[in-house]
């Protein structure tokens, strides 16, 4: 039996400047806010959601975004 791997994302709300380049990398687990802050939609990111939330960590150009497991 395969363990399931947990995920989570936070936004560090002191570095994040609304880029919104988390938003069009995963736009099913990102939203800009209307205060210009990223959120994550999901306590837990789903599985099938992993390599794009991986991508979005990544091209986030101030830093703010950490994943956690």
């Amino acid at each position: 039996m395969k363990s399931r791997r947990i995920v989570k994302v936070t936004v560090d709300q002191d570095r994040c400047v609304g880029h919104g380049m988390c938003e069009m990398k995963a736009p099913d687990v990102f939203a800009v806010g209307d205060d210009g802050i990223s959120q994550v939609l999901f306590d837990e990111i789903p599985e099938d959601h992993h390599e794009t939330v991986a991508q979005a960590v990544a091209s986030c150009p101030s830093q703010a975004l950490r994943i956690t497991d």
